[in-house]
């Protein structure tokens, strides 16, 4: 670990809940694509060796003591990727559906941007979602790109990039409930002042398992989503959050 002032450049956040057969492979892609980032695996209360698998595979492993979901996940790895002054951290998905090739671009548009979205519908690959799931991921993209001025195509997806200050505001307010690390997350970000772009991604077939798609699911899926949305919009927000946590985080290098 890093003392305080000294910034490390990147660090992929891979949140796993009994991935064993993928997470080595997802971490060995990682290693070998974007050489230059860290990798931590976050052990969401796995009960089958995950954490065991993404150590030998050359990952750090954060265990967690139970399972806290993704968003729970996320904010661990948030807050150790804070602690150890990494720059920027880049959220990865243990199924092996996100190309760790396309992380170099993801980091490389937070130049410009706090938050950075690897989009899976903006004109490269042919990831393919029909019926109610896929309308209803459009109604979510359309809603949110109004209220973040700004057009985004994918709000759902996992795969994005956050700068350190982004990294301080979901260390502590990132949401754990159902789309809320994906859709609320987004709204809080622009509520406390930060600015949200993506870049095209490919997006490949999962390594193991099979898609959870059908009538049922995706009738359920624009119903939970219909309601996360709501939830999202309704629930207050300071605007100050961003100078809070920032002076937080100031007050804490100092000591």
């Amino acid at each position: 670990m890093t003392g305080p002032g000294v910034q490390r450049s990147a660090l992929a956040i891979v949140p796993a809940l009994n991935e064993r057969r993928s997470v080595g492979l997802v971490v060995q892609s990682l290693l070998r694509d974007a050489p230059s980032v860290d990798v931590l695996v976050v052990d969401d209360g796995s009960t089958d060796g995950t954490g065991a698998v993404a150590a030998a595979a050359g990952a750090l492993v954060l265990t967690l003591p139970y399972n806290l979901g993704v968003g729970g996940a996320m904010r661990a790895g948030f807050k150790y990727a804070l602690r150890s002054g990494y720059a920027a951290a880049v959220q990865v998905d243990a199924d092996g559906q996100h190309d760790a090739a396309a992380v170099p671009a993801l980091l490389s548009a937070l130049a410009s941007a706090d938050i950075v979205i690897g989009a899976r519908f903006a004109g490269e690959g042919e990831y393919a979602v029909t019926g109610m799931r896929r309308g209803a991921m459009r109604l979510l993209a359309a809603t949110l790109s109004r209220a973040l001025r700004t057009e985004l195509t994918d709000v759902t997806s996992g795969f994005r990039a956050c700068n350190r200050e982004a990294m301080t505001l979901f260390a502590r307010h990132y949401p754990v409930e159902y789309l809320g690390d994906t859709v609320e997350a987004l709204l809080i970000a622009s509520r406390a002042g930060l600015k949200v772009a993506q870049v095209p991604v490919v997006m490949k077939p999962r390594l193991h398992g099979t898609s959870t798609q059908g009538t049922l699911r995706s009738t359920l899926y624009l119903g939970r989503a219909s309601i996360a949305l709501s939830l999202a919009f309704i629930r207050r927000w300071p605007h100050d959050e961003v100078a809070d946590v920032n002076s937080h985080e100031a007050r804490q290098e100092a000591r």
